[in-house]
């Protein structure tokens, strides 16, 4: 299950994209160009579709209408998110159109959806027309409505998103502001590991021993890890390492560096469902060397399964494997015009830097790189 094309019109940066897309796609780009919010629409989306979500909750969650829409779109007030999918070999489409009322509300334009290339459902209907406060909804997030399309509704619904911070994990606090679900900062990391152990203590076993196994190659006297309480019954992972001092004992996450966190959050988000996940720059706190492994080891973790994964990157390590194909690859450019999107592939400087044995990080990166970065040496501390 996967997304196959993604068409976005005045969705933040951007005015215009449409790209095809394939099991695995690599975003690079500036900073500031963009890389983020395009993953931002698969999110966005989600939010919509999720139970307890829906489209005024994504709206806001975003920061509203002025957030969302580009400062590039000036005539168009419109945001269109299209997106193309195939859901156990059948194809779908779902198309949105936000538009924001007198009242700046946020309400739907159009809504589409298709399915092998059959529009089944299209919005506004005539209902709609006789009450016009419905389209502060999305069908897309009724129960009662997606009943022709609730395949596309639940996908959507699981799409994964993933930028661990370490502090968030070590916070003392996070259980009593987490209010459940997935957490994409990792408040709720260690309470996903404590519900797989109680609900499916083999799956759970299972995944516990690849980690063990990937963490003894990265982690360097690193012996075991496991899930304990404390006192209070937190959950709470812990660590046993080869020590000078022989009984030094089990470590807690506290105690983690923040590399073996985003580490550990990576891996068991690797793991953990079918769906689409999407990973903010996977590449931080790790050492080089074990960023060149990373993209093999996804492809390790997701070739059975073949879910799809969307990763954001400045890293030449992790673009350092030569089995990144250029189809794989969306390069951002920014420009007073809003932020374009191309596939690799699409260029031929790129192409014949590949074909001159270069890795896809040398091919690419220079050519996202700022234009003058030696300037900043020019900047003054006095």
């Amino acid at each position: 299950m996967q997304f196959t094309k993604l068409i976005l019109q005045n969705w933040m940066n951007f005015r215009h994209v449409e790209v095809p897309l394939r099991e695995r796609m690599f975003v690079v780009g500036p900073n500031a160009s963009g890389k983020s919010n395009l993953l931002a629409a698969f999110r966005f989306l989600r939010d919509v579709a999720e139970a307890r979500g829906g489209l005024q909750y994504a709206v806001e969650k975003f920061g509203g209408m002025s957030s969302i829409r580009s400062l590039h779109a000036r005539r168009h007030p419109e945001v269109v998110l299209d997106v193309e999918m195939s859901l156990d070999d059948v194809s779908w489409r779902y198309r949105l159109v936000l538009v924001q009322n007198n009242q700046r509300r946020v309400i739907v334009k159009e809504e589409k959806v298709w399915r092998e290339g059959r529009c089944i459902r299209t919005r506004p209907d005539p209902d709609d027309a006789d009450d016009p406060g419905r389209l502060d909804q999305t069908h897309l997030e009724q129960v009662s409505a997606n009943v022709g399309f609730r395949d596309v509704a639940e996908f959507l619904a699981q799409v994964r998103y993933l930028h661990i911070v370490p502090q968030l994990i070590r916070d003392p606090e996070r259980y009593s502001r987490q209010n459940g679900g997935h957490d994409p900062y990792g408040r709720d990391f260690l309470e996903q590991l404590a519900r797989m152990q109680k609900e499916k203590q083999r799956t759970f076993d299972s995944r516990l021993r690849r980690m063990n196994e990937a963490l003894k190659v990265a982690v360097p006297q690193f012996r075991e890890l496991r899930l304990g309480r404390d006192e209070a019954g937190r959950p709470h992972l812990e660590a046993l390492f080869e020590h000078w001092r022989p009984a030094a004992g089990w470590q807690a996450e506290r105690q983690f560096s923040d590399g073996t966190l985003r580490l550990l959050g990576l891996l068991w988000s690797l793991l953990d469902g079918t769906r689409p996940l999407l990973l903010e720059e996977p590449e931080l706190s790790l050492h080089e060397a074990l960023v060149r492994l990373l993209t093999p080891m996804m492809w390790k973790a997701t070739r059975k399964n073949r879910r799809q994964v969307f990763v954001s990157t400045h890293s030449a390590a992790l673009l350092s494997d030569k089995g990144i194909a250029p189809e794989e690859v969306l390069v951002l450019e920014p420009s007073r015009h809003g932020t374009s999107v191309a596939l690799a592939a699409e260029s031929k400087e790129i192409l014949a830097l590949l074909e001159s044995d270069l890795s896809m990080g040398e091919a690419v990166l220079p050519r996202v790189a700022p234009a003058q970065p030696e300037q900043l040496f020019l900047f003054s501390f006095d």
